[in-house]
């Protein structure tokens, strides 16, 4: 049985993907008539009240992925100047919560936001400037710049697409999701990349079942 944790992946009527949902969303959505079709696995049935008349039970069953209607404003996330909001928990797992300088994988709280190039000197908040960085190396490089301080950056920071922003944010992402938002990457992601070698590293361990 499929966990209740498990989000759905909402999509316009073209399938530009737009977020993730609880099942109690989507029920919602079906409700209302906004659901215009749906793909991907089936996720969960969901029971409501008995008929007074025929005495059934209605009951709606929800797929991972369901497309909406009504979402009109949707055209501006896929436009050339469109980027998504910057904060550091998608920062972070954009870069896979990875130091960027010493490379070591460290929890959220050990993580820290580093302009590459500092505010002080010119340098802007945006996601071509900043990268996960712990709070040791973010404290030795403070005020410079990388070279400046003898650091190198293992990975150049880059500004997700809007279906990458929807993957970075997304938790515990079923495989038909996954394939959904990958076939919507940029051919050259460094997502691709990451996610090329998961796929690798998870092939090549062993199976202790």
């Amino acid at each position: 049985m499929t966990s209740l944790d498990h989000h759905i992946l909402r999509t316009d009527v073209s399938g530009l993907p737009l977020e993730w949902v609880t099942y109690q969303d989507a029920v919602r959505l079906y409700y209302l008539g906004h659901v215009a079709y749906t793909c991907g696995r089936s996720l969960y049935r969901v029971r409501g009240g008995y008929n007074a008349a025929t005495g059934q039970r209605s009951a709606i069953d929800l797929s991972s992925i369901i497309a909406t209607e009504g979402a009109t404003q949707a055209s501006v996330k896929v436009s050339p100047g469109y980027t998504p909001p910057l904060n550091n928990e998608t920062l972070f797992r954009r870069d896979d919560h990875i130091c960027m300088y010493c490379g070591n994988r460290f929890r959220t709280s050990m993580l820290s936001r580093d302009h590459v190039r500092p505010i002080s000197r010119g340098g802007q908040d945006i996601w071509n400037n900043v990268v996960a960085a712990c709070k040791r190396c973010n404290n030795h490089k403070g005020d410079r710049r990388p070279e400046q301080a003898g650091l190198e950056l293992i990975a150049v920071p880059f500004t997700p697409t809007h279906a990458e922003y929807i993957y970075l944010q997304g938790r515990r992402i079923l495989a038909d999701q996954m394939a959904f938002l990958r076939a919507q990457f940029p051919r050259r992601s460094p997502l691709h990349q990451r996610l090329t070698l998961a796929e690798e590293l998870a092939r090549e361990r062993p199976d202790h079942s």
